[in-house]
């Protein structure tokens, strides 16, 4: 029997570790990713001011496994029918797949917004932004601004006002969001923590100013202002990978797209067991994971037990999501939420470090947990 996991994110090497676990020895398991190294995306935006760190936040799929086999190739197509992933370097037959393809940078058909607006999903755009922003900052500009006040959005915005600060320059970051609050979807106690911190770190954040279009030179709104730029992030939205055709599906809480399909992560759209829509997100990716190992167990151990046809579908777990709270730095300052209170400054700095390095150490990366804890605690006893 072969089980594929496409995508080495959060889902996918969460999924393919328990799978290795929790699967008979004999049952063929292979990970497909485009590279052969997971990449921690909720840490990227810290690239962008510390271009060292880039190794800390990658961790190599082969090393962080045991017995499954990893195929660096890029997803092409997946015929669900025949039961064939098409890849840039051939194809791969499967008896159960697992879809955990991630999420690409949304640009809604913005005139303007895919050419001048940086995204932030690949090590390569974390360095583009740094060498911009660094261009901007020496004297090349003075207007730096991020489109979407998302979590992803809300940290670019902190890590670029704290590269202005360190360098001495004198531009400005604005944070653009077309609702009326940034981290749209959150409680309101931590929305406004988060947007406290940001003005306290010099951002200067504007809702309800949606992005219509772009151009080298300015950023248009819908209320018809061109506002100047030097330097733009686009941090908007999401959609689907290209195997979906960039719509992200909807899968209910047993996370099945048919017989023989499971999908997970940013790349589907999530509604559980209480018909909550479940949130993009890293932590939900990791609690699907342990869903979706259950369930591709039971049907591992049902297709084993009893090769007939007609044989009884086991009864499979439904997901449901019940987050601890939220983490979000803003430069060298950090905001949480633990249930309903909402925790900023060294609190809130020592919770996210926490909770990274526990990250890191659950996918078998203990050289990269130890070298954080090193780092985040070794620099606060020397300040």
């Amino acid at each position: 029997m072969h089980v594929v996991v496409l995508g080495g994110g959060y889902a996918g090497l969460t999924l393919t570790r328990s799978l290795e676990s929790d699967l008979p020895d004999d049952v063929e398991i292979t990970l497909v990713d485009e590279s052969p190294d997971h990449l921690v995306q909720h840490e990227l935006h810290r690239v962008i001011r510390r271009p060292e760190l880039a190794n800390e936040i990658r961790v190599s799929l082969p090393a962080a496994l045991e017995r499954a086999t990893v195929r660096v190739a890029r997803v092409e197509e997946i015929d669900r029918d025949e039961r064939v992933v098409a890849l840039s370097d051939g194809s791969l037959e499967y008896d159960l797949v697992a879809i955990c393809l991630g999420a690409q940078t949304a640009y809604y058909g913005l005139e303007g917004v895919p050419e001048y607006g940086i995204p932030l999903k690949r090590l390569s755009h974390a360095r583009r932004i740094r060498r911009r922003a660094l261009e901007v900052v020496r004297g090349d500009g003075d207007r730096l601004v991020v489109g979407g006040a998302g979590l992803s959005g809300v940290q670019v915005a902190g890590e670029l006002a704290a590269l202005v600060d360190e360098t001495a320059g004198t531009a400005s970051v604005t944070l653009l969001e077309q609702t009326e609050q940034v981290a749209p979807g959150f409680p309101a106690n931590f929305q406004r923590a988060l947007e406290r911190t940001l003005t306290d770190a010099d951002v200067e954040v504007r809702t309800e100013a949606a992005v219509v279009g772009a151009d080298a030179d300015c950023v248009r709104l819908e209320s018809g202002e061109r506002l100047p730029v030097d330097a733009f992030v686009w941090t908007g939205g999401i959609c689907g990978p290209d195997a979906f055709d960039g719509d992200r599906p909807v899968v209910s809480a047993d996370l099945r797209l048919d017989e023989h399909a499971f999908a997970l992560g940013d790349a589907v759209r999530v509604v559980d067991a209480d018909g909550t829509a479940v949130p993009a997100s890293a932590q939900a990716a990791v609690r699907e994971a342990r869903t979706a190992a259950a369930n591709i167990g039971r049907l591992v151990e049902a297709e084993r037990a009893d090769s007939d046809a007609d044989a009884f579908e086991p009864r499979l777990e439904s997901f449901t999501f019940d987050s601890p709270g939220w983490l979000v730095s803003v430069g060298d300052d950090a905001v949480a939420q633990v249930g309903p209170t909402v925790l900023t400054g060294r609190a809130a700095k020592t919770l996210k470090t926490t909770v990274g390095v526990g990250y890191l150490s659950s996918v078998g990366a203990v050289g990269n947990a130890v070298d954080r804890v090193s780092r985040e605690f070794g620099s606060e006893q020397s300040d």
